[in-house]
């Protein structure tokens, strides 16, 4: 089984290199870091620590995600494995979200924060709320059995092919979340260590990045919420297209 590490980064110089370090060798074929419009070295800093660098302009987590996953596509991994550039995930546990997947029991692997151990400070109070509010809608809008919207997670590369993501900001998250319920993937969510990243947080630690974070989150679920019956078919034959051999085309840009 093939694992494909995936890192957005947006001026990460500070951290990204022991990020890209402590991700396990053994168990992962290639790390690749999406350098979001940096403007500091994060592209020298991570081609330094053994990385594969690809550049996305467009800022937006989603958009350096669907760069990376373009990148992907010329690999054919059989995972996908993301996590944040700041040091705040814990990569050597990446093998907690791989194993379920190399078991052959999950397809779909989320690293809850909330059920592992946060470090004091590092989930302030505004993304618990968050998160709990969103994963209370998506548990009474689909049964969705979510307790976090964590960036540390994995996924068999076929299934997010089958996707279709689109989201270019912070919808990406949760886009991929309810997605994968839709489609019928067998999804589960394992503890994972988190602590205070390297360098001032980029979205809950301002005001205007949680506003326009928790804005985009509620809009997504209110847009996906609104078109599902028409788009969980469609997932669920994509999906088994993919496992035939036949997922059809599909572009990351």
């Amino acid at each position: 089984m093939t694992t494909l590490a995936l890192i957005p980064a947006f001026n990460e110089s500070r951290a990204i290199g022991q990020v890209v370090s402590d991700i396990p060798g053994w168990l992962v074929d290639e790390v690749v870091v999406v350098n979001n419009a940096s403007t500091d070295a994060t592209e020298a800093t991570a081609r330094a620590a053994g990385a594969t660098v690809v550049t996305e302009e467009q800022r937006g987590y989603g958009a350096a995600c669907l760069r990376g996953l373009a990148y992907a596509t010329t690999k054919d991994p059989d995972v996908v494995v993301f996590l944040d550039g700041d040091y705040s995930d814990h990569p050597d546990e990446m093998p907690r979200l791989v194993e379920p997947i190399a078991a052959d029991a999950a397809d779909f692997v989320v690293g809850s924060r909330l059920r592992g151990e946060a470090e004091p400070g590092a989930l302030l109070p505004q993304a618990r709320v968050g998160n709990r509010l969103a994963c209370t809608l998506m548990a009474q809008i689909w049964g969705a059995a979510y307790t976090d919207l964590g960036p540390f997670r994995a996924i068999r590369f076929c299934d997010l092919r089958a996707l279709d993501m689109q989201d270019d900001t912070f919808g990406w998250t949760i886009e991929m979340q309810i997605k994968a319920w839709e489609a019928g993937l067998r999804t589960d969510e394992v503890p994972v260590s988190y602590r205070r990243g390297i360098g001032p947080s980029k979205i809950t630690g301002t005001l205007s990045g949680t506003v326009q974070a928790s804005a985009k989150i509620l809009w997504t679920i209110g847009r996906m919420a609104a078109t599902r019956a028409r788009r969980a078919p469609r997932l669920r034959t994509r999906v088994q297209r993919c496992r035939t051999g036949r997922p059809g085309p599909v572009s990351f840009s």
